[in-house]
């Protein structure tokens, strides 16, 4: 029997809610197909930091390093901490676990209505490829004079051919399996070092994958055409900002934020990869029973896929898609009157 160890950090807000039904999905999977899933959970994030004056131990990566996996539900408490302090740990964690691939892919299913018009099931089917390990993200800058009048913030973005030309690559792979076209996500125009590099890196790279089309586009004309023309694009690479701003829109014009998930991958498995939903933690509707539960359904499906069992993580997906088509049993952010929970029983019963 295959046999995995899985760290459970369902953090903040509706992030708990929506992990109670990906592990009861998981559990349904494991039954199923007869392998075995260690979990253990982890109360980090604003919880902690009540009791503790800190989001996460001083030793979090130590504890996490040892797993095969991570399962993430969200972290945030605005009202009660800022999110810049809550999201410490999990960019952290990204970067020191080197999971610089963050896929999350935007489907328009059956049974789910989207805000565009004349748009049906497998007209919109996108990969968005972020590159996770660096980019604008890097803790890269500081504040002189701060509260006062005259204050300085300075925001540095770091990127490094390493990252870029890996990250293409890969995105180039991805194109390989999928309808061969890769795009990037650019602004060359106004970044005239870092987003002038990742186009060099690209021309480079591209004669390397002669059957994959290439092209780029400026990011706003991007989240443009997200909206005008989604069929048109397949697997749409960017730099850490870039492919965060493109998931959130790809979940909106699928039909919610609620269906979206991502993986936040270290392609060579020195360390473990992280499985979370696109949405963040939702505090104003936390513990109300009415969150979406199936963007950490979909997510624990790629979980289960990377650890290698790919037949429980199809039919996880296809349990999802079976009850979106069916569309009895949803909640209210697709138009239902059902629970969280309610919604976790009906895909677990369908596996």
């Amino acid at each position: 029997m295959f046999h995995y160890t899985i760290a459970l950090y369902p953090g903040d807000g509706i992030g708990i809610d929506v992990t109670a039904e990906a592990v009861k999905v998981m559990r349904a999977a494991e039954r199923r197909f007869g392998f075995r899933l260690d979990m253990t959970e982890f109360t980090w994030g604003h919880r902690y930091w009540r009791e503790t004056g800190q989001v996460a131990p001083d030793d979090y990566l130590d504890t996490l390093k040892s797993f095969d996996a991570i399962f993430l539900g969200a972290v945030g408490d605005p009202k009660n901490l800022p999110d810049h302090v809550t999201l410490v740990p999990l960019i952290r964690l990204r970067q020191a676990f080197d999971q610089y691939v963050c896929l999350r892919p935007a489907q328009l299913l059956p049974g789910v209505a989207t805000p565009l018009a004349n748009k049906q099931p497998g007209d919109i089917d996108i990969l968005v490829v972020r590159e996770n390990s660096e980019g604008e993200y890097v803790d890269a800058g500081g504040f002189f004079k701060p509260l006062q009048d005259d204050e300085v913030a300075l925001q540095t973005s770091i990127h490094t051919r390493k990252g870029v030309e890996r990250i293409l690559r890969f995105s180039f792979e991805q194109a390989r399996k999928r309808r061969k076209h890769l795009t990037l996500a650019t602004k060359s125009n106004a970044f005239k070092y870092g987003m002038v590099m990742w186009d060099r890196v690209l021309a480079q790279v591209a004669p390397d994958y002669p059957d994959v089309q290439c092209d780029k586009c400026h990011i706003d004309a991007l989240c443009m055409n997200f909206v005008r023309q989604p069929e048109f694009y397949d697997v749409v690479a960017g730099s850490n900002l870039f492919g965060d701003i493109l998931s959130d829109l790809g979940g909106a014009i699928v039909g919610s934020l609620g269906l979206a998930p991502s993986a936040n991958i270290n392609p060579e498995r020195r360390y473990p990869s992280l499985f979370e939903p696109v949405h963040g933690s939702a505090p104003d509707i936390a513990g109300k029973g009415i969150a979406n539960p199936i963007a950490a359904i979909r997510s624990a499906a790629m979980m289960l896929d990377w650890l290698g069992q790919p037949a429980a993580a199809q039919a996880v997906e296809s349990a999802v898609a079976a009850n979106l088509a069916e569309g009895r049993v949803r909640t209210p952010d697709l138009g239902g009157r059902n629970t969280t929970v309610e919604v976790g029983d009906d895909i677990a019963a369908r596996i």
